[in-house]
Parts: C-alpha cells; sequence; structure tokens
C-alpha cells in the first residue's frame, strides 16, 4: 500500500473489551484499536492494512489470496494485488475464517473457505465454495455428526472434498500422568460426495496413532473434571499422492504420513518418534504445517520449529524421498528474510513458473521468493503485536483470478468529490466520471486509472447528476454505477 493511500486509513474499533477483577469490583479496560482501512463508497469493510517490506520485482502473475482474523477490526476471505491493495474482501460475523484459495469445482474455478469457531485451535464448522461471482453455490458440512475443522478443504478432481475433522473420545490417561477418565481429541480425515454430502472415505488417527507418540504431554490430573481433551495429534493438512494415496500431515507427532486411500493402512512414517526414514542434514522438523508432494516427487512442508521452540526460526523444507533405501535428505530451504519464529499455522506455495509464495502464519507477513530464492514480494498485514494477539492469517496463496460482482459500482458524493469502487471486479482498469443537469443525459467529463480499491474523482464540472463508468483494458464498459444527485 502506498503512502498517499496511507494517509486515507483510519483507525477502528473491532476488538472486544477485556476485563480485568480485583477483589469484589470489576474494571473495564478499553481494548486497543486496530488499524484499518476505511473506504467512503464502502464504510461497510475495514479490512487490515498490508504494507509492502519489499516491493513487488518480476513476481508471478495473479493475486494474493489470505484469510486475516484474530486481532483485526474484521475477519473474512480477501483478495489483494502485488501493492497491497484490496481487489475483494467478505467481512464475516465470525473471527473463525482460514485456508481461503482458488479451487476447481465442476471443471470451472471457484473460491473455497472454512468458517465456524476455532477454540484451542480445533475448528468447528463448515466450508464455503463461491463462483466468480462471489455467489455462494455450494456448502459442504462433515458427515457422521461431524464438524469440518479449519486445517484442510480439498477438492478433488472427482468433485469431491477431502477435509480435516476433530473428535473428542474418552480415553484413560492415567498411563500418561493424566486423569483416568480423561480425553483426546482424535484426528480424522473424511471424504465427501458434492453436494449430497454422502461420506466416502473416513480415517481415524486413534487408536492406529500411539498416544506415546506425541511430543505435547498429556494434562495434568490435578484439574479433575476440568481437564481439558489431550490434543496428541493435531491433523493440519491433506495432500493427494499420485498414487492416489494421502500424505498427511500431524503436527503434534512431528510426522508425515502416507495413508492408502482405501484401506486406511499407514504405509509409512516420516519423522517423529516411529520415522521409517532415516534423515539426512537439515531435515528434522517440527510442529510442522502443509505438507505436500511436490509433481517431481519431492515433498514440500512448512517447518515451523515451534511452539514451543526447538529451532531459531520457520523454514521452507523441500525433501527428496529415496523409498527404497528408506532416506531423506534436504534439497532446500527458505527463510524470512527477518528470520521469524511461528509457532502456529504457515504454508509454502510452489507456483508453475518455480517461484514459491509462503504464508507466515501466526506471523502476519506473506513472502513470495524466486526460483533463484530472492524475495521479490514482502508484505505486513499486522499491528506490531506478538504472534496470538496480532492479526494472522492460516495460509496465503497467489492465483490468477477475474472476478465478476453481481450488483453495480458504490459511489458515493462528498464534497465534490466522487468517491467509486467496486468490491471484486478484477478487470477495471480505469473509472470514467459522468455528469449532467438530468439523470438520463450525463456527459463524459474525465477518465482516471484505476490505482487502489476506491478512487477519488473531483467534480469539476457543473451538473446535478453523477455516475461513474467502470471500463476494461480495452475501453469497454463493464459496470456502471447508480446516478447520483450531487
Amino acid at each position: 500500500m502506498s503512502r498517499k493511500t496511507l494517509a486515507h486509513t483510519i483507525v477502528v474499533v473491532a476488538a472486544a473489551l477485556a476485563a480485568a477483577s480485583c477483589g469484589a469490583h470489576s474494571q473495564r479496560t478499553a481494548a486497543p484499536l486496530l488499524p484499518a482501512q476505511h473506504f467512503v463508497s464502502r464504510p461497510d469493510l475495514r479490512p487490515p492494512i498490508v504494507r509492502i517490506e519489499t516491493a513487488a520485482r518480476d513476481t508471478a502473475p495473479g493475486l494474493i489470496f489470505l484469510a486475516p482474523k484474530m486481532a483485526v477490526a474484521q475477519a473474512g476471505p480477501m483478495i489483494v494485488d502485488d501493492q497491497g491493495h484490496v481487489v475483494w474482501f467478505k467481512p464475516l460475523d465470525t473471527k473463525g475464517v482460514t485456508d481461503f484459495r482458488v479451487q476447481r469445482y465442476r471443471g470451472k474455478p471457484v473460491l473455497t473457505w472454512w468458517r465456524g469457531r476455532a477454540p484451542m485451535g480445533v475448528g468447528s464448522g463448515y466450508y464455503v465454495i463461491a463462483d466468480s461471482s462471489y455467489r455462494t453455490v455450494a456448502t459442504v458440512h462433515a458427515g457422521h455428526g461431524l464438524s469440518g475443522d479449519v486445517h484442510e478443504f480439498l477438492i478433488t478432481p472427482r468433485d469431491t472434498a477431502l477435509f480435516t475433522v476433530y473428535r473428542q473420545v474418552h480415553v484413560d490417561l492415567s498411563p500418561y500422568g493424566g486423569p483416568k477418565r480423561g480425553r483426546i481429541f482424535e484426528g480424522i480425515i473424511q471424504e465427501v460426495a458434492i453436494p449430497s454430502r454422502r461420506v466416502l472415505f473416513e480415517w481415524h488417527s486413534y487408536p492406529r496413532i500411539a498416544l506415546r507418540e506425541s511430543y505435547v504431554h498429556a494434562p495434568s490430573a490435578a484439574k479433575g473434571a476440568k481437564t481439558p481433551p489431550w490434543d496428541y495429534f493435531h491433523v493440519n493438512s491433506i495432500d493427494v499422492e499420485p498414487n492416489g494415496n494421502l500424505l498427511v500431515s500431524a503436527r503434534n507427532t512431528h510426522t508425515l504420513y502416507e495413508i492408502d486411500r482405501r484401506s486406511g493402512r499407514i504405509l509409512w512414517r516420516l519423522g517423529g518418534k516411529r520415522s521409517d526414514f532415516s534423515l539426512g542434514k537439515g531435515v528434522r522438523f517440527a510442529w510442522q504445517h502443509d505438507a505436500r508432494r511436490r509433481p517431481d516427487g519431492t515433498i514440500s512442508l512448512f517447518d515451523n520449529g515451534a511452539a514451543p521452540p526447538v529451532e531459531k526460526f520457520s523454514r521452507v523444507l523441500v525433501l527428496r524421498v529415496d523409498a527404497g533405501r528408506k532416506r531423506v535428505t534436504l534439497v532446500r530451504s527458505l527463510a524470512h528474510p527477518k528470520h521469524l519464529l511461528t509457532p502456529f499455522e504457515g504454508n509454502a506455495q510452489f507456483l508453475p513458473d518455480g517461484h514459491i509464495v509462503v504464508g507466515w502464519g501466526a506471523n502476519p507477513y506473506f513472502t513470495e521468493f524466486d526460483p533463484r530464492g530472492r524475495v521479490v514480494l514482502d508484505a505486513y498485514f499486522g499491528h506490531g503485536k506478538p504472534p496470538g494477539k496480532d492479526a494472522d492469517s492460516y495460509r496465503v496463496y497467489r492465483f490468477a483470478w477475474r472476478g465478476h460482482p453481481p450488483g453495480p459500482p458504490a459511489l458515493v458524493i462528498r464534497k465534490g468529490v466522487a468517491y467509486v469502487s467496486w468490491n471484486g471486479a478484477t478487470d477495471v482498469t480505469r473509472w470514467r466520471l459522468l455528469v449532467g443537469e438530468a439523470n438520463d443525459d450525463l456527459m463524459a467529463i474525465r477518465t482516471v486509472p484505476k490505482t487502489g480499491f476506491e478512487a477519488n474523482i473531483p467534480i469539476n464540472a457543473k451538473g446535478a447528476y453523477v455516475a461513474v463508468q467502470a471500463l476494461d483494458r480495452h475501453g469497454a464498459i463493464v459496470g456502471t454505477s447508480t446516478t447520483v444527485r450531487r
């Protein structure tokens, strides 16, 4: 975002009040103001500010997709360009939103995201599929009475959905220092048909994955009935391999698993306490996210290295897996220039041209690297707080996208200036101001380039009525605002 754009940014209130107790009295203190963007033509939108740390230089084509949440004025799916300007933002009535991206459904590009609640990092919600006009065409819910989790929603080429689920199971935890009548969160993978929601496949981590494989200690029995569930596994990514099996990441066992998609059998473990592979120098990872099988057979992942911290900074790893010799070697690694240590969340998207887009999860940054590992874009959308108290985005991506919102551009006249925007319209390159003495007799006064979400055009002409046309790069009219009387 440019300094000129930031000059028009205002601070809005969006955090809940924090209460502190002292004896029998309680005192309410106002939460800090959260920085957000403000638009005259769309006062209902208050997305976070995106500051460009390293200006875009020879980036891959497309737009940036993120879903800011936590300490933000409004949470929701958000598209921005390489300058940090908002292209589309949809504020939700919940702070629970993750994994906003472009996928294909019924042969067409669609937008998908998860929405719901996520106490303790465990989600309870559902998945949204929207078309290029930003209209919901389907929602996907978990089957068998379960609830969709935040961590993964993957539409397959056969128009089924793979996603993560967490379920509480009663387990005797006394052998691990927990209560005898304890509970665990088991990790579940479901595949359902869209839109019928028929369950096609379901896999459970427990008891296949033993509790002793976890690097998270069982909760103490001292809390009795108030003891929280033990999140011993924490499934956080699913990928379909070329052979049709599933590559699954579990944060709290520090392990990647290959799972037979028909039988559910674990074919191998990579990492953790029971690795089937020896790990070469620089390979060992911890608390990882986003494991993906690359077309060349390598595996990429986001190695958090925290929390608790076991490394100095988080890394993107590319690993070569020798299935015959049962050995894994490091191909390459990438880190943020500031050596960020990300305690939760994070991803790495490998693009067809060799560029890599990295979302740093709990650290509100996203970065694009070129094939040689040079930073060609770096941006920040937080406000200086530590992870967990700042804005974040579970993942960040880059995709080509053409959006065609169903309504007209929004126009507001204030003090002789026309403020115009069109949330989600990607084809607009210029705005044409129209002015006239009658609402059906308007003349073109001037044309200005589209340089951000909202344009402010001085109305240096006489006339009681004003409208604005949206033009594409060929000069064709792609939308016209309603006519407004001055």
